[in-house]
């Protein structure tokens, strides 16, 4: 008889502890994927009963599935449209959590130098427009490396991007020809290439096929030890992606931040600036029925906008600016 009350009050026990967790799903970027990781297992750690779940999908995933309610909180690379807000039919906060930089990735055979891009010699590649690694155009910006006589095999993202969004914002920001035949979207209609599924996709097309270029987040290329070149910025500097050099993208933008947060960086002017640097935004919703995911959200939030930008270098991502920091706390303070 013992033996059975004892039973019954662990298992009474282990109904009231799991009553108590809470879990909340969320979607979207691949980019900030590395860095949310490491802030839910460590905000879980703070916190055993709030449990964070969150797919890597895409931002154009990750958008469309808040907007149908079937995640709680969304993220993504490029912020969402007027039109998008609208379709979703209630209010979202975009709020920047850190900064990252997408960068050039290549495979060459033989060749292990930093090469230095163009931003008009990268809309090119990306046009179909130049097809050689040896092209008069990429050697005039290497002229010390023996680059082959090898086709360039084009690798972009299948799926939406905001890491495609990006780097479109960047290429079409440098290249008219590019903002007319390809423009800025988290999915576009690419005229050469082939297709990889989130930045682990691309990172691993570039790694496995001879010849190719693509574009991935910093730390994807750090964690995939693939060669990453530097890119020409606005005041005419070949810039290697850093937190460094990524922060400095963002110190204008700091200045000068909407009230909505929806800003893009790229091509930012001023000296030893990364020029395809970029905030990623987690969308949350502002009024919503569930409070109690709502209330952990927030908290988790505000953990992640301030102690947790400490675990973003080891990363690869730069820190917040403190301006921006000290608006979005008080914007979160409309979130109920």
């Amino acid at each position: 008889m013992k033996k059975l009350i004892v039973l019954l009050v662990v298992a009474l026990f282990a109904m009231t502890a799991a009553a108590q967790n809470v879990q909340i799903n969320g979607a979207g970027a691949t980019f900030p994927f590395p860095i949310y990781s490491k802030w839910f297992s460590e905000y879980n750690k703070l916190h055993p009963n709030a449990l964070i779940n969150y797919q890597s999908i895409g931002s154009g995933g990750g958008i469309r599935q808040l907007s149908a309610g079937t995640v709680f909180f969304g993220a993504t690379d490029g912020p969402m449209t007027n039109e998008q807000i609208t379709a979703a039919g209630f209010r979202i906060l975009h709020l920047p959590t850190v900064l990252g930089g997408v960068v050039p990735v290549y495979n060459i055979p033989d060749v292990n130098a930093e090469l230095r891009f163009t931003g008009k010699t990268l809309a090119d590649i990306f046009l179909g427009r130049i097809t050689k690694w040896n092209d008069a155009a990429i050697k005039a910006t290497n002229p010390n490396v023996n680059l082959p006589n090898l086709d360039i095999t084009v690798a972009h993202r299948s799926d939406g991007s905001g890491t495609s969004y990006i780097w479109c914002d960047y290429l079409s920001k440098v290249s008219p020809d590019y903002r007319k035949t390809v423009g800025v979207a988290t999915a576009v209609n690419w005229p050469v290439g082939v297709g990889g599924k989130g930045n682990e996709g691309v990172a691993g097309l570039v790694k496995q096929t001879p010849g190719s270029i693509g574009y991935v987040e910093l730390i994807y290329a750090i964690q995939n030890k693939i060669s990453y070149g530097s890119v020409q910025n606005a005041v005419g500097e070949f810039i290697r992606a850093s937190t460094e050099t990524v922060s400095n993208a963002a110190a204008v933008a700091a200045k000068q931040m909407p009230k909505d947060f929806r800003v893009s960086i790229t091509n930012a002017p001023g000296k030893n600036v990364y020029p395809i640097s970029s905030f990623t935004w987690l969308l949350v919703q502002q009024s919503p029925s569930d409070r109690t995911r709502s209330a952990i959200m927030k908290d988790f939030v505000k953990w992640a906008l301030t102690t947790g930008q400490k675990f973003a270098p080891e990363l690869g991502y730069a820190p917040l600016p403190a301006e921006v920091v000290a608006l979005e706390l008080q914007a979160l303070n409309t979130v109920k």
